[in-house]
């Protein structure tokens, strides 16, 4: 597939990982691509400031959940790339109910109007997360399902609607499941943000237990590399991992931010552990690497990077600061205190 043969609309495209998606794809000389986002507290159209300008970016605000502003904005395009998505644990611990309405049922409404439109590909991101907690070995593709959380229970069952259109309707979609990803422009209540914003703030990095959860850390420009590949070139009704071949324990990766910003190791702290939280996850992927993908960010340049980044663009993220984030965080932590 070409770039210009293809016109692309990007659910969730003002997020993290899918505003760094549509950048990527305009850097390929994509021609046409509409961002699809309801600008939930996690949407930021700032994070799209560098390709509004171009003449074949558009948006439009809009619920997944919502068939009529779906079909109004699947129009017209050839293909579908779906991020939009509830994705935080912690969150998804004090309402599943979001998830499940937006994870699931929002994806049926995306999968069927695709259909109806008769979309020539599909593109599903889901997570590793769906594997569960894996102590030993890396997860392929064709392992069971084992998700310990509302989270990722949630994305498995997008998962499982997405190949019941596969199967059942010819859909040509494909899934790929992501590493933790960290980069720009991650909204402050994921594990690296949250610790880089409260270091710079001089507050403490909350580390849940005994900070000794390992993930597979990847750069969120090879994870839009490996998505855009698995839109080029992968298989309808295949499954890609995507992970960045960098396992760490959580709390190296503090101690690391807290070097990278200059901050003293009594920032951290020791906080009751959440509920269900897997110990480990960890991929395969061979699959995305026969098509040709390589991660090119190594961890500890990526998160060098990423602290500088927060350090200089505090234009970006104090704002969230100042609002939802801290009714957010007074929720999930000010009940916590200090570990024995």
């Amino acid at each position: 597939m070409r770039a210009n043969e293809r016109s692309v609309v990007v659910a969730g495209g003002a997020g993290f990982i899918g505003s760094a998606f549509v950048r990527l794809l305009f850097a390929q000389g994509y021609e046409r691509v509409r961002v699809f986002d309801k600008l939930t507290y996690a949407g930021n159209r700032a994070n799209l400031a560098e390709v509004e300008h171009l003449p074949g970016y558009s948006f439009v605000q809009g619920d997944i959940c919502e068939p009529t502003q779906v079909l109004a904005a699947l129009e017209g395009f050839d293909a579908l790339v779906n991020f939009a998505a509830e994705s935080h644990v912690d969150r998804s611990l004090h309402d599943p109910a979001a998830f499940i309405r937006t994870d699931v049922h929002g994806v049926f409404v995306l999968l069927d109007a695709a259909r109806t439109l008769g979309m020539s590909r599909v593109v599903h991101v889901s997570t590793d997360e769906v594997y569960g907690q894996v102590l030993d070995g890396f997860s392929t593709e064709s392992d069971l399902l084992r998700p310990r959380n509302p989270y990722s229970a949630s994305k498995a069952g997008g998962e499982m609607m997405v190949m019941a259109f596969v199967e059942t309707y010819g859909l040509p979609a494909v899934i790929t499941r992501g590493s933790n990803t960290y980069g720009p422009y991650q909204y402050p209540e994921k594990f690296i943000p949250l610790s880089a914003t409260n270091v710079l703030r001089g507050l403490p990095i909350p580390v849940y237990g005994d900070g000794r959860q390992i993930r597979d850390w990847m750069h969120v420009d090879d994870h839009a590399a490996g998505i855009a590949l698995a839109l080029e070139r992968g298989e309808a009704g295949e499954v890609y991992n995507i992970g960045g071949g960098n396992e760490r324990v959580n709390i190296d990766v503090a101690t690391g931010l807290l070097r990278e910003l200059d901050a003293p190791p009594d920032l951290l702290t020791y906080v009751p552990d959440r509920p269900g939280h897997d110990r480990r996850y960890a991929v395969d992927t061979a699959r995305i690497r026969a098509l040709g993908w390589e991660p090119q960010v190594r961890f500890e340049d990526g998160l060098a990077a990423t602290a500088r980044w927060y350090r200089e663009r505090r234009d970006w993220w104090v704002p969230l600061i100042e609002g939802e984030l801290a009714s957010w965080h007074d929720l999930n932590y000010a009940q916590r205190t200090e570990a024995p």
